[in-house]
């Protein structure tokens, strides 16, 4: 083993903030390395610990979630490392001065070495059901907290979400993702268009998200291109038939200016033989009434609604008779209450343990979730120890993905886990599906 020597001028400072997989080492909080460090010092480092991602409640609203982010999770543990000059940046801070030197040794042949068990992506969740468990030595099931934590939380929002708007809206509807300029970071995008595509939504606008994931982005214009268009060229219908010539299946914005106006123009070039509209998109105004008005005129071509829509605004436009054929969903898909999942220590060195704090307690001990059906409907979970045995038409959820750091299966693919969120929420008893004041499905704890 090559010695270990301090640098104290080692700096990261940087004014590039992106990620990369080279420094997810240290994209932790402060107090796992420290943890970290006190559990060498106490020889207990290597003790097999087992720690589970779940939520104490769910959040407001909702009845149920759907576990996302697994994959995510997978790449995090495969990938982890920590590169000699960010052990010596750690050196450097001072923080570190009375670790043994052997904390150092761990971090410079850092491998995870530990399982993980999680439920398959899409599955429907319920408040105290483990998403997933770290059975690894004390010091990496440590480690590996905050990220799991960011992934899991973030994209089990926004695949939730996305699987209640595609449950309000049908089958028939296409849905948009359009929430990168809305996310929480550019990182954070591209998790929230994956999430929402694995959740059932039909494109995201987001170009290096849907490329990377092997997928058409999907997009139409914005107001910046009529008005500059408007301005530079005379008028508004030039401005459509600039952008229509170069992408005539491209839905066009009608409600910068006047809605109506402009739809009666497109209806008079339709009419007359000039022009081909596939689509229009409205983004503001009475959007029931106007839709309404604008499909009488263009009974042809597609229309789409934008502008703060969610699952609610769907289920009422719905309800008034609007005659939409698809929305572009951002602020309200990837922002919004947050699902708040811990993670918990729940066996040392095969002793159970938990948290006793009034409000956040944990359950002691390695836990499996049985769920059973009745007529193809779930009727309800029971959270028992790993050990227990199955009651007749129960189904296991939580299974062993990866082995002494090694990946046991293949993960599934964007479609089949859409297939499973759509297969999930439709499980469902109606009254957890509602969007105002849900229900939830009933999980029983025999630890």
């Amino acid at each position: 083993m090559s010695a270990i020597t301090v640098n104290p001028a080692v700096s990261l400072k940087s004014d590039t903030l992106n990620i990369a997989t080279d420094e997810y080492g240290l994209l932790t909080d402060l107090y796992q390395l420290t943890m970290g460090a006190c559990y060498v010092r106490e020889g207990c480092d290597r003790k097999r610990a087992s720690f589970e991602l779940f939520v104490r409640r769910l959040p407001e609203g909702f009845g149920y979630l759907i576990a996302m982010g697994i994959a995510q999770a997978v790449e995090y543990l495969q990938n982890l490392h920590f590169t000699s000059k960010q052990i010596a940046a750690l050196q450097a801070t001072g923080i570190f001065s009375k670790a043994d030197r052997r904390f150092w040794e761990l971090l410079q042949n850092f491998r995870f070495e530990g399982d993980l068990w999680a439920v398959t992506e899409g599955t429907a969740m319920f408040a105290n059901e483990p998403f997933l468990r770290i059975e690894a030595p004390l010091w990496q099931a440590q480690l590996v907290e905050t990220y799991l934590l960011n992934t899991i939380n973030y994209q089990t929002l926004i695949a939730t979400r996305a699987a209640r708007m595609r449950d309000v809206a049908g089958d028939r509807l296409t849905l948009l993702e359009f929430g990168t300029r809305r996310a929480f970071s550019p990182q954070a995008s591209l998790w929230a268009a994956r999430a929402a595509l694995a959740a059932g939504m039909d494109a995201t606008s987001n170009v290096l998200a849907a490329l990377k994931l092997g997928r058409q982005p999907s997009g139409t214009m914005a107001h910046a291109l009529v008005m500059a268009l408007s301005a530079t060229e005379g008028s508004e219908a030039q401005a459509f038939s600039a952008f229509h010539q170069v992408f005539p299946n491209s839905p066009l914005l009608i409600d910068t200016f006047d809605t109506l106006a402009a739809a009666r123009n497109l209806a008079e070039k339709v009419n007359s033989g000039k022009m081909q509209v596939k689509g229009i998109r409205i983004d503001s105004g009475d959007i029931a009434a106007v839709s309404k008005e604008v499909k009488a005129l263009l009974p042809d071509a597609a229309i789409f609604a934008s502008g703060d829509i969610d699952e609610s605004e769907i289920l009422r436009l719905r309800g008034l008779g609007a005659p939409i054929d698809g929305y572009g969903i951002g602020t309200k898909l990837v922002t919004g209450d947050p699902v708040n999942g811990v993670y918990k220590l729940v066996e040392i060195d095969n002793i159970p343990v938990s948290k006793k704090s009034n409000g956040k307690q944990s359950i002691a001990g390695r836990k499996q979730i049985w769920r059973s059906f009745e007529n193809g409907v779930v009727k309800g979970d029971r959270l028992t120890h790993i050990a227990e045995l199955p009651q007749p038409n129960e189904q296991p959820l939580l299974e062993c993905i990866m082995h002494n750091g090694e990946m046991l299966k293949s993960l599934d693919d964007l479609d089949a886990i859409a297939q499973r969120t759509c297969n999930s929420v439709k499980s469902l008893p109606q009254e957890v599906r509602y969007i105002a004041n849900p229900a939830t499905v009933p999980v029983t704890v025999e630890m």
